[in-house]
């Protein structure tokens, strides 16, 4: 049975960047970033561990924290990792 959860995951880069997706299902998606398939941000910069994973609980929960979290700054988005 497939979860109606939704994550909100933060992946560190190469470059030690931190991108931020959603997706129903994190694991699946992190290989699909290690790829290549998806975002062009992680083609040129590829990914090297999941950071963080946020649970919600519909696709607009989701999408409201990915855009929070991508307007944060580098610095704060690293302080939110280590919470």
């Amino acid at each position: 049975m497939e979860s109606n959860l939704w994550y909100v995951y933060m992946l560190r880069c190469e470059d030690n960047s931190i991108y931020t997706g959603i997706a129903k299902n994190y694991e699946k998606r992190f290989k699909e970033h290690l790829d290549g398939v998806g975002a062009k941000y992680t083609k040129s910069r590829k990914p090297v561990k999941i950071e963080k994973i946020f649970q919600c609980f519909t696709r607009s929960e989701a999408s409201k924290l990915e855009y929070k979290i991508k307007k944060l700054t580098k610095i704060k988005k690293e302080k939110l990792i280590f919470e």
